[in-house]
């Protein structure tokens, strides 16, 4: 490896371009793999969790309902007493129960079901009775006990994490550039592969290797730690560790060049492989560049020492756009760290887009808590899924009709998107079964002359009393009614 820590060496070294394989990378595959006609939000959720799997999740719960029920005292009641086998539409609502859950924060799963007024969700109770969500919750498995492989520390939760990774892998084809970081998920109870991680939020809890797409954020794979026993491939010319404790560093960005593949990431300075450079104490913007015409490793000292390796970028520097408040002068920085800045924070991101809804809680089966982190992660990827859907009808999509000119139409109001059904007017203590009411159409006089017309019946949605006919059909179907 060439050292260079004089100003003339940076200049020689700023055209040095690796000699890497040139990549042309074709984005034209990239992508959504499966496409929908008009897909809604659902249908994107259900590429993922699809009904196979979800039939999976039943078979196996139903089979842990009937296990505990057995090991149950005779005479003794309680809520597993009144366990019904569950089916695949009840399992896709008890998934969505748990999901609004998420948007609708309480402190504890029985405030859902609460009728104070000041907390009363109804809706809730509309889904589940509060006993038979508590008991599927209770009996939610993943695996046949009998049958499971107790060596694998992901046992309770490997089919769901399989089923899943590979659906992420076949419904979407990542662009060109791709961010691996690790994620923390907060767990505090007794678990063999808990992680303490110092400098994240949580602090303790269990730790996920997460490859993102930069373009979107879609999550593409993620890898659960477990240790010694993370399930990772083994790869030929790696060892037999080898891909299970290689990090960053000289070795693996040689490997994965030679794979037509290029790397950027920060690496500790005393890893195997890496340059000893030259200059001691460094001052504060201050660079040294390494290079050995595959590689290239730079020393940056920002706060601290920065060592950053990198196969796909040049000796250079850039200006960040920003300006010093004390001398004035604008900021630089290398041009592999200004990259690493952009594009390494997708996995964060994802973190903080899942953080905001998620619907994991605490429980006593960490299984139960990676699953419904499981699924936060698959319900961010249909939304990057359905946006990304969307985008393409919206840019390809031709109108059936020809735009009539004029000002561009306001956003459809309620009464014309949702479904309406006509009820009768509620009784009042003064009218009683008599009770009426002015209809809407009728008063407004936009389409006939204005006239004053009661009616007994009115659309429970839209709270709007109107004649049966045609006012109800008029109000519901026409803008300017």
């Amino acid at each position: 490896i060439q050292e260079s820590d004089s100003d003339s060496d940076s200049e020689e070294l700023s055209h040095f371009t690796p000699p890497g394989p040139a990549v042309c990378f074709d984005e034209s595959q990239s992508g959504v793999q499966r496409p929908l006609p008009f897909p809604t939000e659902a249908e994107c959720f259900k590429l993922f969790l699809t009904e196979e799997l979800v039939g999976e999740i039943v078979e196996e719960t139903n089979r842990y309902a009937l296990e505990l029920q057995e090991k149950r005292e005779p005479g003794v009641r309680g809520k597993l007493a009144k366990w019904v086998t569950t089916t695949i539409s009840e399992m896709y609502t008890f998934l969505v129960t748990v999901l609004l859950m998420g948007i609708v924060k309480k402190n504890s799963l029985r405030e859902y079901w609460s009728t104070d007024p000041m907390f009363a969700t109804p809706f809730f109770a509309s889904l589940f009775s509060q006993d038979c969500f508590l008991v599927l919750l209770r009996c939610l498995h993943f695996v046949n006990n009998a049958t499971a492989i107790l060596s694998d520390p992901l046992h309770k939760i490997r089919n769901v994490l399989i089923s899943l990774t590979s659906a992420f892998g076949r419904v979407f084809v990542p662009y060109k550039d791709l961010c691996i970081d690790e994620s923390l998920m907060l767990w505090k109870g007794r678990l063999a592969f808990r992680q303490y991680i110092p400098s994240k939020r949580h602090r303790f809890g269990v730790k996920f290797f997460v490859m993102c797409d930069v373009k979107t954020g879609f999550v593409q794979d993620i890898i659960v730690y477990t240790g010694s026993t993370t399930d990772i491939k083994h790869y030929e010319g790696l060892g037999v560790s080898g891909s299970v404790v290689m990090t960053i560093s000289p070795t693996l960005f040689q490997h994965l060049l030679s794979n037509s593949t290029g790397a950027c990431g920060t690496v500790r300075s005393n890893r195997k492989g890496m340059p000893a450079f030259g200059c001691g104490k460094m001052q504060r913007g201050e660079v040294e560049f390494q290079e050995n015409g595959q590689q290239l490793a730079v020393k940056w000292h920002d706060k601290r020492d920065v060592h950053v390796l990198s196969t796909v970028h040049t000796a250079t520097m850039s200006a960040t756009g920003k300006v010093d408040h004390l001398t004035g002068e604008r900021k630089i920085k290398p041009d592999c760290v200004l990259d690493y800045n952009l594009k390494m924070g997708a996995v964060d991101k994802a973190d903080m887009i899942n953080s905001f809804v998620e619907c994991t809680r605490k429980t006593n089966k960490w299984y139960k808590k990676i699953f419904f982190h499981l699924i936060d992660t698959a319900v961010l990827n249909g939304s990057i899924v359905h946006r990304q859907l969307t985008e393409l009808l919206e840019e390809h999509h031709t109108p059936r009709r020809p735009s009539t000119g004029g000002r561009p139409a306001a956003d459809n109001p309620l009464r014309l998107t949702a479904r309406h059904f006509p009820c009768k007017v509620p009784q009042t203590a003064s009218q009683g079964s008599r009770t009426r009411r002015h209809c809407k159409v009728c008063l407004s006089g936009a389409r006939r002359s204005k006239q004053r017309k009661m009616t007994k019946y009115m659309c429970l949605a839209c709270d709007t009393p109107l004649c049966i006919s045609p006012c109800f059909e008029e109000y519901h179907m026409l803008k300017h009614y």
